[in-house]
């Protein structure tokens, strides 16, 4: 066997299995991880129970907004009318309710941001891992979040599939 033939057969070989490589089709699907998260039933009963959580600290900031508000109002109308010291103790009692609406808003959001965070981490977990039973159930090669894909067919689209899924597979207690 010659140089020359054995590099034919080898070019031939290569060209054979590229052949069937490209022969192959990729099976690929598309799913919008993030809406396919919002959209689960384990998502709104979070976000009804957190609501349902912080709804007497969050009446409790508007208490305060509305007494800031009173004191500010009852300054404008009184002013000149009112002692120099009675202007003054009513300015400080303003300021004194603002810096307690501060901090309640302030922590009242570190707190509301703190459980959103670990829920929305949980449930973006199981999702992924929802995803990937589909993707193996469809025989798929490869899925794709729509965040990455400039054009898809909807028929690729997998975020229903993924939702009604997730349902099932963790229901909401």
């Amino acid at each position: 066997m010659t140089r020359a033939s054995f590099r034919l057969i080898v070019m031939g070989a290569a060209l054979l299995a590229s052949a069937s490589f490209v022969g192959a089709q990729t099976k690929v699907a598309v799913v919008n991880l993030q809406r396919a998260v919002l959209e689960t039933a384990d998502i709104k009963k979070a976000q009804a129970d957190l609501e349902a959580r912080y709804r007497p600290q969050q009446q409790e900031m508007e208490k305060l907004q509305k007494e800031v508000e009173a004191l500010s109002q009852q300054l404008q109308t009184m002013r000149g009318k009112l002692t120099p010291q009675g202007e003054q103790d009513l300015v400080v009692q303003g300021q004194r309710k603002q810096r307690e609406l501060q901090r309640l808003t302030e922590d009242l959001q570190g707190e509301v941001n703190r459980d959103r965070n670990e829920i929305l981490a949980r449930v973006s977990q199981q999702m992924t891992e929802v995803v990937g039973k589909l993707a193996a159930q469809k025989d798929l090669d490869i899925v794709v979040d729509v965040t990455n894909t400039v054009f898809f067919k909807p028929a690729l689209d997998l975020t229903k599939e993924a939702v009604a899924a997730y349902d099932a597979a963790h229901p909401v207690k």
